[in-house]
């Protein structure tokens, strides 16, 4: 095979301007993983039928047989849940079409419900992809500008943190939050409304970090100010935004914002176990810091199939332009090497995204952590392929990622 080009990281456009994406991006985005939309995943169509008119490089980067079933990849997933290592779901599509579906585990000990292809997750920081595509929605209709200040749509922040930019909040540039691992138990609340004004309280009385712009902090509280902005600008609830505009256009029929008194009723949603330090792992949803619901930053619930449609959908232009589904996937700022992460990955924050070069190949997507969940997202947009990865432990995820990337990306 040819070797890739290597890719530079591209130059952030100005955020008030409509970027305008290329013939070639194009292509690269739709013709290969949502030429056919969110159809794919129940049409049956086949990888010949599909690949007809592809062009470039990627055309002839045959779906290696290390991601079929009972390959390389199959088999470490195995035993990474054979170990007790791994619970959850994992699913390989290559052109809209599930190639590796796998489930592992127990969604419910206490009730002995094990883990099925349908079984729904708490998705973690994955949420931020449909907050930064939300926030892309409202610039697409020119309700929102990215280089806007914060007071420009939401009014009741101290002056420092009014002013930093949408670009800013999207980015982990503003400075805005409490740390990401702050002390301390959280409040109790008993409503989606108290969880939502309580948060925003909270935040509006911590001090800036830093000065905005002036440097990277991974930053949750950010995305819930942004949530704010959702809901300011579009007249509805953050929650209700995203239901009406990402989950229904995208055929999501298996996502949603879930409460904890849903949460506990439900038996298709998988229970969060959390390792102690003496390697036990708990059931999050009994323990006093399970709070009533989760945000913009990381309170989605989803399925793999579901968020398979999602990546078609923002690939098809479904949910977005396709400059501005450009603009909201790609690099923007860099962000510091994780530890243990392979020499050879650098990641960036795009809006909600973000976006991986990993051996020189592009992955956009989000991971997301806590106790008792581990998630990712990764789309390989340039060779048609998504790889989604819920578990319902807080280990085993990071293992398979890059064990998924390492062939995805690897010369063949």
């Amino acid at each position: 095979m040819t070797a890739a080009t290597t890719p530079t990281p591209p130059t952030p456009p100005s955020p008030s301007t409509s970027p305008k994406p290329t013939t070639a991006s194009r292509l690269g985005r739709r013709a290969f993983l949502g030429g056919l939309g969110t159809a794919a995943l129940t049409a049956g169509v086949t990888w010949a039928s599909m690949s007809t008119g592809v062009a470039g490089s990627a055309s002839a980067r045959r779906p290696p047989e290390d991601l079929s079933p009972g390959g390389a990849f199959d088999r470490f997933v195995a035993e990474l849940a054979a170990q007790d290592r791994f619970s959850g779901t994992v699913l390989l599509a290559h052109r809209g079409k599930p190639v590796l579906t796998r489930t592992y585990g127990m969604a419910d000990r206490q009730r002995q419900i094990p883990n099925r292809p349908d079984t729904v997750f708490n998705l973690a920081s994955v949420t931020k992809c449909l907050t930064g595509l939300a926030v892309g929605q409202l610039a697409a209709e020119g309700k929102v500008t990215m280089d806007a200040k914060l007071g420009t749509y939401v009014g009741g922040f101290p002056t420092d943190i009014a002013n930093a930019t949408v670009h800013q909040l999207l980015t982990h540039t503003s400075g805005v939050g409490r740390p990401a691992l702050g002390g301390g138990m959280p409040p109790t609340w008993n409503s989606v409304d108290e969880t939502v004004d309580g948060t925003l309280a909270i935040i509006k009385a911590t001090p800036l970090q830093f000065a905005p712009g002036s440097r990277f902090a991974y930053s949750n509280d950010g995305y819930w100010v942004l949530g704010a902005v959702i809901a300011e600008v579009s007249g509805m609830s953050y929650f209700d935004y995203v239901r009406r505009r990402i989950f229904a256009p995208a055929g999501m029929t298996r996502s949603d914002f879930h409460t904890k008194p849903e949460v506990l009723a439900r038996t298709d949603i998988a229970r969060p176990y959390w390792t102690q330090r003496n390697g036990e792992r708990v059931d999050f949803t009994t323990t006093p810091i399970f709070g009533f619901t989760g945000g913009p930053d990381g309170g989605a619930y989803s399925t793999a199939a579901d968020l398979l449609r999602f990546a078609l959908a923002v690939d098809a232009g479904t949910l977005l332009d396709p400059a501005y589904a450009e603009l909201v996937t790609t690099a923007k700022q860099p962000v510091p090497p994780r530890p243990g992460s392979p020499a050879d990955e650098r990641e960036f924050a795009g809006y909600g995204f973000h976006e991986f070069i990993v051996r020189e190949r592009r992955v956009h997507g989000h991971p997301g952590s806590g106790p008792g969940t581990a998630t990712n997202l990764d789309v390989h947009a340039d060779d048609g392929w998504v790889a989604v990865v819920l578990g319902n432990y807080d280990t085993g995820v990071t293992d398979i990622v890059r064990r998924e990337r390492q062939i995805l990306t690897g010369d063949r």
